[in-house]
């Protein structure tokens, strides 16, 4: 990895308020930048685009909320992206899920490598079995877009993708087991920022600090795009 700043991209304000509270102190190349894109493919591609077509950074995480199309994972645990595909029947390769998974799992947290499905619209009932039946594990609407983009503009810039659970076939988004779920994730995003920091810098090397006493310190607080 370079050494610019971490570009951490999410869909919702919830997403965004939970890894703004996150612990970022480990993070390298300067404060991450943190930016919400909207949901779905179309806002997500957009706002990708126009970050990525920006300011040089060190790496690329799409992390947020989604829901797992297969029975046995639970709301809270994480599951890790090794390939991402969309409707269209693109493809994107991801080789960081077992580094991010296993710094995942030393702090904590349950995680799960798989494919993602970005799809069109929320995905319930029988098409989830469907998705399952084709090799996901679990699906969004945001993160083939992400990945398309950085493909056409910075194809060489590390990626990673990360869905905290909210909903299971077993407890979809419309029945009343919602709330606690969603706070589960919620916390469960927030835990996983220093497993971001931690795959970030271990895609070094980058050269050491070299501070001058007579000036601050640069915050390590993120930084979010406008």
């Amino acid at each position: 990895m370079t050494e610019g700043p971490l570009l951490v991209l999410c869909a919702l304000s919830p997403e965004l308020w939970a890894l703004r509270g996150g612990d970022w102190t480990g993070a390298r190349g300067g404060p991450p930048v943190l930016a919400r894109t909207g949901m779905g493919r179309r806002r997500a591609g957009r706002s990708a685009a126009r970050l990525l077509a920006g300011e040089g950074y060190g790496a690329l995480v799409v992390a947020g909320f989604g829901a797992s199309v297969a029975s046995g994972v639970e709301p809270g645990e994480v599951i890790v992206a090794d390939a991402v595909r969309d409707t269209d029947g693109r493809r994107f390769e991801l080789d960081s899920a077992p580094a991010l998974a296993e710094a995942l799992r030393a702090r904590g947290l349950t995680a799960h490598t798989g494919l993602h499905h970005t799809a069109d619209r929320v995905v319930r009932g029988a098409r989830r079995a469907e998705l399952r039946s084709e090799g996901a594990l679990a699906v969004d609407m945001e993160a083939a877009a992400v990945l398309a983009a950085r493909a056409e503009l910075r194809p060489g810039l590390p990626a990673a993708v990360l869905r905290i659970v909210v909903d299971t076939p077993e407890r979809e988004l419309i029945r009343p087991g919602t709330l606690p779920a969603g706070l589960r994730a919620w916390r469960a995003l927030r835990a996983a920022v220093p497993a971001l920091t931690a795959w970030q810098a271990a895609g070094g090397p980058y050269p050491a600090p070299t501070p001058l006493p007579s000036h601050p310190q640069p915050s390590t607080l993120p930084q979010e795009a406008s």
